[in-house]
């Protein structure tokens, strides 16, 4: 199996949130407009509205590169607004482990699944 799950955790800063929103709705175009193996983008926010979870599933470690290069301009601009951490599960090609080093994301690997 080669897809690729992601959830990014995103602690908006205070006064930021409309910002964020702003800029979230152009990262939410840029996925339906240019990524190709995107299969899953979907945006929650807690109840105050200071955190938000993004779930991603991803057709495999190709589309996720594809992706991060496609939002990639918008980075600075939702890093203004928020702190950013997150997980990708999966079976990671090479290269996305090298694109994910030092970063705050954290990479799994499977272990059991249905």
């Amino acid at each position: 199996m080669n897809e690729i799950q992601g959830i990014a955790r995103l602690k908006i800063h205070d006064g930021k949130l409309e910002e964020f929103k702003q800029v979230a709705s152009q990262c939410m175009e840029v996925v339906r407009t240019k990524d190709t193996g995107t299969l899953q983008y979907e945006l929650y926010f807690n109840a105050d509205q200071t955190e938000c979870l993004v779930l991603e599933r991803y057709r495999d470690s190709q589309a996720l590169m594809e992706h991060l290069k496609n939002i990639g301009g918008l980075m600075d601009a939702m890093l203004k607004t928020c702190t950013a951490a997150g997980e990708v599960c999966g079976n990671a090609a090479p290269e996305l482990v090298r694109v994910l080093e030092g970063s705050p994301v954290r990479l799994f690997t499977p272990y059991q699944s249905l």
